[in-house]
């Protein structure tokens, strides 16, 4: 007879023979769940090109369609879409062969099939008063099943409303199940016209049988027909899942939106590229990369003595580190790319050319973006990865025991944001470091960047202490509020320290002050550059 190898203990896996450790599962799995989502990305984008080959193989499609097919792999091995891709890429291969270390990943998976059936499902009752037996009391073996088909696991709650009284169960009423260990059933008594709410996690759970309910069970004890309805409300047994499609989602906007660029806008994409080309060859940016890791792992080792709250402190550094990181390598790659070359006379070799000034100013701004993009991809994963792993290492020290891959996930989507707005607020300082390197040289932008810096983040303070001191006081306060930009709207220290989420909406409007604030700076350093006498 021959002998089955377990693939599992206790729900730990094995691997190669090896039976991994609980925290190892707790840490892959979060960053498994973006590995997954790298590789649906990776195969999104294969087949988006295979299309876009084949249709440009068709005469009578138009020349600009065509031309985008041929610009396609051009953009992605030449520029900022190059290290992208392999680093998509190498996530891609930890999502397909992570999952030997990850947490029931089957199940994971086969959760995200059902992320569209999240969401409220009505029920409707239509009971019949149910018999009685001979003592006058009701005879709930006569009860009527109400069919639904739902994952028991997704169930978050239920909410019961009807015009008679009730009780209603999740399992069959069975005379020889009554008083077993592991049998009971429970009950529901529903009064008429009064709604009964029902949570995942109080007390009375329904004990569901299976992995599907298919059934509720009605007693009706009023004197005629009850109709009402079952309101189920349904949410994926792993709602962490969704990071797979918004991670693939992510990567497609990212690659389409450079690819973009680069078809309607060619010289724009040529200056840009020329940009990003010469910054990241510089020491400085290699520097300031394996700096930022660094430090970046040595935060993680860090005891902050905060009474449990190390994470927090981790994030809060982790946003500065690598807002400053990027801030100096922006303002670093404006003087150099700016500055120096209209110092240097490189500027007017490159607009004798058929270059209006407005794309060599966007253009510069668009290579120093992806540079500090780069950057931010870079040591923002790493401190994804370090993030999930935080919880681990804290409760390995205070020896705790109730650390999951859920709470893991949690801290690391929960960094998402800060990251995206630290990025947005080094594109704002980068703007306003172009508008200046058009005219004072990189020590000269670096102390007025930096005072930007100081004055955006207190602006909110200094307007509201201003609010009852004299009026000239007010008058400057709101005068500097207005004219520098209000980077505490970038600031994710409060909600870090509340551990509340940052709401999609918000990131959204961060976005569009970002955007408008980085045009109008832009448009600022145009209007400087255009009267500059380059010769």
């Amino acid at each position: 007879m021959q002998m089955e190898i377990p693939s599992a203990v206790n729900g730990f896996p094995i691997v190669m023979g090896l039976l991994v450790p609980e925290w190892v599962g707790n840490w892959v799995t979060p960053i498994w769940l973006l590995g997954v989502g790298s590789a649906a990305g990776l195969v999104g984008l294969i087949l988006l090109w295979g299309i876009v080959r084949a249709l440009a193989a068709v005469p009578a499609v138009p020349l600009g369609f065509r031309r985008m097919a041929i610009e396609i792999p051009l953009t992605v091995r030449e520029g900022f879409l190059f290290p992208v891709f392999w680093m998509v890429t190498g996530a891609a291969f930890f999502g397909l062969f992570g999952g030997l270390f990850a947490h029931r990943p089957t199940e994971l998976l086969a959760a995200l099939g059902r992320l569209r059936a999240a969401g409220d499902v009505a029920v409707p009752i239509d009971v019949p008063v149910t018999p009685r037996d001979a003592e006058g009391d009701v005879d709930f073996s006569k009860e009527t099943p109400v069919a639904i088909h739902i994952p028991a696991d997704e169930i978050r709650a239920l909410r019961f409303t009807s015009d008679q009284d009730l009780t209603v169960s999740a399992r069959p009423f069975v005379v020889e199940d009554v008083g077993v260990e592991g049998k009971e059933r429970v009950t529901y008594r529903i009064a008429g016209d009064e709604p009964y709410q029902w949570k995942r996690g109080d007390l009375g759970n329904i004990p569901f049988t299976g992995e599907w309910v298919e059934t509720f069970y009605v007693s009706n004890h009023g004197a005629s027909q009850a109709r009402g309805e079952i309101v189920v409300t349904v949410a994926p047994a792993f709602p962490e899942v969704r990071s797979i499609p918004i991670t693939a989602l992510s990567i497609w906007v990212l690659f389409i939106v450079t690819i973009f660029v680069r078809t309607v806008a060619p010289k724009l994409n040529a200056i840009a590229l020329a940009t990003y080309k010469s910054e990241i060859a510089q020491p400085l940016f290699a520097i300031l990369i394996a700096l930022g890791v660094f430090a970046i792992l040595v935060f993680v080792l860090l005891p902050y003595n905060t009474l449990g709250e190390d994470i927090k402190m981790l994030k809060d550094l982790g946003f500065s580190l690598i807002m400053i990181l990027c801030l100096v390598q922006a303002i670093w790659a404006s003087s150099t790319s700016v500055s120096e070359e209209i110092e240097g006379r490189t500027a007017l070799t490159v607009l004798s050319k058929p270059i209006r000034r407005h794309s060599f100013i966007f253009g510069k701004y668009l290579g120093i973006t992806w540079t500090v993009g780069l950057m931010f991809l870079v040591l923002g994963l790493v401190f994804l990865i370090m993030v999930a792993y935080k919880p681990i290492y804290d409760g390995r020290e205070n020896s705790k025991t109730d650390v999951t891959w859920q709470l893991c996930h949690f801290e690391m989507i929960a960094t998402v944001p800060g990251l995206l707005l630290s990025f947005m607020q080094s594109l704002v300082l980068a703007a306003v470091s172009v508008a200046i390197s058009t005219r004072l040289p990189l020590l000269a932008n670096f102390a007025i960047c930096f005072t930007v810096y100081v004055l955006g983040n207190i602006t909110p303070v200094l307007v509201q202490s201003a609010a009852q001191q004299f009026e000239l006081v007010a008058f400057f306060a709101q005068l500097i509020a207005t004219v520098v930009p209000n980077l505490e709207s970038f600031n994710m220290q409060a909600a870090i320290a509340s551990a509340v989420e940052v709401p999609v909406v918000y990131l959204g409007w961060a976005l569009l002050y970002c955007a408008l604030y980085s045009v109008v700076a832009l448009l600022l350093a145009l209007a400087m550059f255009e009267d500059r006498d380059l010769a």
